[in-house]
């Protein structure tokens, strides 16, 4: 498999994309393959759905991972729940962070994810998204409350199952919480032709209790 995008890429490709939305209020959602830009995560991912469609009886799909943009009257922010890395979590937006795996684990950073809200923040892969950008809000209002939902996410531990909901709770659960919190029908959408959103479903059922 070849090297992923270049870095000048992948900034005009973000830059395109923000360029077509101009300043309007609103919110976009990208679809990323899931492990964009890095192997290991890639290959994890496909390792996950193939063990995923036998149990299920049916063909393997692709896998995706959600991510907004949103514009309020405050600026562009980019909204999106990554790996916790080096560095000062306020030049990265970080508004909530939550455990992986175990919740005692969250004690250290190779175990703790971060849910960032982003003020003209970058999606590092966005080069590599697929039937992106997907309008899904015009109005001030709906991008003002996914803004003041994002630090409110439920801190639930990435990977387990919260409360029987039958997925387990990921990137893609924060982001449908968030858009069903702001009175957006998350669970109308739907990822790419061919592909599935695991995670997702998790995200709708926590909002709507």
């Amino acid at each position: 498999m070849g090297p992923g995008p270049d870095p000048a890429r992948r900034s005009r490709a973000y830059r395109d994309a923000m360029d077509a939305f101009g300043c309007a209020p609103g919110a976009d959602l990208f679809w990323l393959p899931l492990g964009a830009g890095g192997h290991s995560v890639r290959w994890n991912g496909r390792i996950y759905e193939w063990a995923a469609a036998r149990r299920d009886r049916r063909p393997a799909l692709a896998l995706y991972h959600a991510a907004l943009v949103v514009r309020s009257g405050d600026g562009r922010f980019v909204v999106e729940q990554a790996p916790v890395p080096r560095g000062d979590p306020a030049t990265r937006g970080v508004v909530a962070t939550g455990p992986v795996g175990v919740r005692w684990a969250g004690g250290f950073r190779v175990f703790r994810y971060e849910v960032r809200c982003w003020r003209d923040g970058v999606i590092p892969d966005v080069a590599e998204a697929v039937d992106s950008p997907r309008a899904l809000a015009t109005d001030a209002g709906s991008a003002e409350r996914i803004l003041e939902l994002a630090p409110r996410v439920p801190r639930l531990v990435w990977g387990r199952d919260p409360g029987g909901t039958g997925e387990m709770w990921n990137s893609n659960s924060i982001i449908a919480w968030l858009l069903t919190g702001a009175g957006i029908d998350a669970a109308a959408i739907t990822p790419p032709a061919g592909g599935r959103a695991p995670g997702w479903r998790a995200g709708v059922t926590v909002a709507r209790r």
